[in-house]
């Protein structure tokens, strides 16, 4: 048997460890073979030399996080386990942007950094992946950061009406008035990356529009970041027009959830379609999340995990 020990250092133990040891436990419990104890500041790790490899840089990988962010919470531990160990390197310039409260906005995940990287190689990406993955909302932080820059003059958002098992004709109000509740998790982003009289000026001189994408129909969109959100819900006739409308230096994210379609069962979902037809194009990028980047509550993961067994069984 082989023994390892960490000598923790300028940490608080209780921000590292968790309460009752809770995050040592959540390593425990991973590395079954492996025998750790943790006594005041040092960890002792006994095991085989692979298995101890393994845990030591999971250590490291956590001591790093805890240096930048002051505390190791269970879910960060669960997310390094999880993604093999592989951080997310936080350094100042992977900082989006900062919020209304002050709070660095920055990628959670190594998907969500891997999302970025994308957004910055192409004019085009793809983000496909279950709810609470922060999707839209590093896609609107994206947007708010390149208005900030000066790198765009616009920000449009748009997604298709589509009810999703709600009734939109006995909502009151005109289309726009109908479509804004379905919109509440871009209404919900920007409002914590833009002050809100700030907010209001830009909707009221167009410089950040939201809209239903029928509204797109014989727009070219230039200098503007253009967000299409939940576009599983598109045919393939109305993304194929949305593409169609970008234009020179202007960014187009295209969101959505390929477990959630809301579509006739005889309609087949735009974003499959788009995703198949243009997977080797040149300038157009694809990156898909899962349950390891949902930045929600933890029983977010474990319902989306349920579902995806549920899902395979019957297929």
């Amino acid at each position: 048997m082989v023994e390892k020990i960490i000598t923790l250092e300028n940490i608080s133990l209780v921000d590292f460890l968790g309460v009752d040891n809770s995050n040592i436990k959540e390593v425990a419990t991973s590395f079954p073979k492996t025998k750790i104890i943790s006594r005041g500041n040092e960890i002792r790790i006994q095991g085989s030399g692979s298995e101890i490899l393994r845990v030591n840089e999971l250590f490291n990988s956590l001591v790093n996080h805890y240096h930048k962010f002051g505390k190791v919470t269970n879910n960060n531990v669960k997310t390094y386990i999880e993604q093999g160990n592989v951080a997310v390197e936080m350094r100042m310039e992977d900082v989006l942007i900062y919020g209304t409260k002050g709070a660095a906005i920055k990628p959670k995940t190594p998907n969500q950094k891997k999302f970025i990287d994308a957004v910055k190689a192409n004019d085009i990406v793809f983000a496909v992946g279950p709810a609470g993955t922060g999707k839209t909302y590093v896609a609107v932080a994206l947007a708010v950061r390149a208005l900030k820059n000066k790198e765009i003059k616009r920000i449009i958002i748009t997604r298709p009406a589509v009810e999703a098992g709600e009734n939109l004709g006995f909502l009151p109000g005109d289309l726009q008035e109908k479509i804004d509740p379905y919109l509440r998790p871009v209404y919900d982003a920007l409002d914590d990356m833009i002050p809100s009289e700030k907010l209001k000026y830009y909707r009221e001189n167009r410089v950040i529009e939201i809209a239903p994408l029928a509204y797109m129909r014989g727009r070219t969109l230039s200098n503007a970041f253009i967000l299409l959100d939940e576009a599983q819900n598109t045919t393939p006739m109305q993304i194929k027009m949305f593409l169609t409308r970008l234009g020179q230096n202007s960014k187009l994210i295209i969101n959505g959830d390929r477990t959630q379609i809301d579509l006739k069962p005889n309609q087949k979902s735009g974003l499959d379609d788009a995703m198949d037809v243009l997977h080797k194009t040149k300038g157009i990028g694809f990156v898909e999340l899962d349950q390891r980047d949902v930045v929600r509550h933890q029983i977010v993961k474990d319902i989306i995990k349920a579902y995806g067994k549920a899902a395979a069984k019957n297929w």
